[in-house]
């Protein structure tokens, strides 16, 4: 039962007494989220942890390191992620201070700790059970953690028979070579092969064992609850955390139905693509000279001396395979959409951005760079200038594209796409028409800066 309810204008906080004359414990409450937010936050992160290259299920806590040391330059700090689930996760510690924030589940989690040393256990077992102290955290709530090394803890939800997850948290070792490690154990970690169970000591079992006997109460154990808007022990607390429990399950199960992408966005390195004239002595000059009812020309270059400007050919099958592997969400869509309209009438389709997508034909026999269906290109004896013309003919329209890549003298690279179309009949007319303001305020310029991006990460 608890006794005491202090009212704290700031985040409600508690200090626990830490391992030896370490720091204390330090747990702060945060903020309370959306009722179901909880399970629903664990849902999705625990499913893209799942799909991470340095993912590991080991003693209940799924983790994954995010980011690891740098000792070249003196930083052995890590960052880790990690869930506990429905069941809890057994006691135990670590030989380094750590630091989290973590989101607990609808349920509310309950964090367990107990400052009774390796001297303390070895003298008498039930030190343990003296010196553990519980606090409790609300349903669908931001709090935060810091303890130091040889901290025993244990993290669970706060009504194991509810089947919430306790908690999902990003957890920074502040010095993933502190405390006294075994020397194997350090060597692993000095190559940068550490893992959270690694790290990880568990309880002797005189404790375990005295953890699972009737001499420990868990109603008996010390314990602080924090919670904001409510005292815990309130009605009112009561019925929040009724209603977050209730609806934290919905929201739990929907989000695993759902997919959990991610997605990663960027400004092309800050390069700006915009219209020019068709350039001078390109191959597109000549094709559908006559009767062109739709001609632009697009241009991205960047600062001398920013890339290598070593081989337009190279740049150039860079830029080709950016076209196939870095297509704008948007532009796929927009295909999918005119696909499905257009297939009925019989005419082409493709998954590609129209004026490159004849890059996916396998019809021409001409090929630039042994890989890419091409209709003709042009490669300047000193490298400094290589050009592609792709296109294609359709019951509508005809189309052809200039993809090209210059060499400037003073260190810059010019990626540019340009495209004229040729229609054919009225019903050609009427789709140029309808996607012309598209086409040159948005597909072709964000097709261009996407290959483009894509060939310079390809190529640093």
């Amino acid at each position: 039962m608890l006794a005491l309810t202090e009212v704290v204008q700031t985040f409600p906080s508690v200090r626990l007494p830490g391992a030896g004359d370490g720091p204390p414990v330090e747990v702060s409450l945060i903020a309370q989220l959306g009722i179901g937010a909880g399970d629903q936050l664990y849902a999705g992160a625990t499913a893209r942890q799942r799909a991470h290259a340095q993912f590991v299920d080991e003693l209940d806590e799924p983790s994954t390191r995010l980011a690891g040391m740098d000792l070249a330059h003196g930083d052995a700090t890590s960052l880790y992620s990690f869930a506990v689930g429905p069941r809890g996760h057994p006691f135990h510690r670590h030989a380094g201070h750590r630091v989290f924030t973590a989101v607990s589940g609808s349920g509310g989690a309950q964090l367990r700790f107990s400052s009774a040393s390796s001297s303390d256990i070895a003298r008498d077992p039930r030190s343990f059970l003296r010196q553990l102290r519980f606090v409790d955290i609300p349903p669908d709530s931001v709090f935060t953690v810091r303890f130091a090394g040889e901290t025993w803890h244990q993290f669970a939800p706060r009504d194991a028979a509810a089947a919430h997850p306790a908690l999902f948290a990003l957890s920074c070792h502040t010095n993933e070579l502190g405390g006294n490690l075994p020397d194997e154990l350090r060597a692993r970690v000095e190559a940068g092969a550490a893992t959270i169970p690694s790290l990880t000591e568990l309880l002797p079992a005189a404790v375990n064992t005295l953890l699972a006997s009737d001499e420990h109460d868990p109603a008996r154990v010390p314990t602080v609850a924090l919670s904001l808007y409510a005292p815990a022990a309130s009605a009112q607390g009561a019925v929040c955390r009724g209603l977050r429990s209730v609806f934290g399950r919905v929201r739990g199960r929907l989000r695993r139905w759902r997919a959990s992408p991610g997605f990663l966005s960027d400004n092309g390195s800050g390069h700006a693509v915009v219209t020019q004239p068709l350039p001078a002595g390109s191959l597109l000059a000549d094709a559908l000279a006559q009767d062109c009812h739709h001609e632009d020309s697009f241009v991205l270059e960047t600062a001398p001396g920013e890339l290598r400007a070593d081989s337009a050919r190279a740049w150039l099958s860079a830029l080709l395979q950016g076209f196939l592997d870095n297509r704008p969400r948007g532009v796929s869509r927009l295909m999918a959409l005119r696909n499905a309209l257009l297939r009925p009438l019989g005419l082409r389709t493709s998954p590609l951005g129209c004026p490159v997508s004849s890059l996916l034909c396998a019809q021409p026999e001409r090929r630039f760079d042994a890989r890419f269906p091409v209709l003709d290109q042009l490669v300047a004896d000193d490298d400094c200038s290589a050009e592609v013309l792709l296109g294609a003919d359709d019951k509508h329209l005809r189309f052809r594209s200039s993809v090209r890549v210059d060499l400037v003298a003073d260190g810059r690279v010019r990626f540019s796409l340009s495209t004229r179309v040729q229609c054919k009949n009225l019903f050609g007319r009427f789709y140029m028409a309808s996607i012309d303001r598209v086409h040159r305020s948005y597909i072709a310029p964000a097709m261009l800066q996407l290959a483009t991006a894509w060939a310079i990460r390809e190529r640093a």
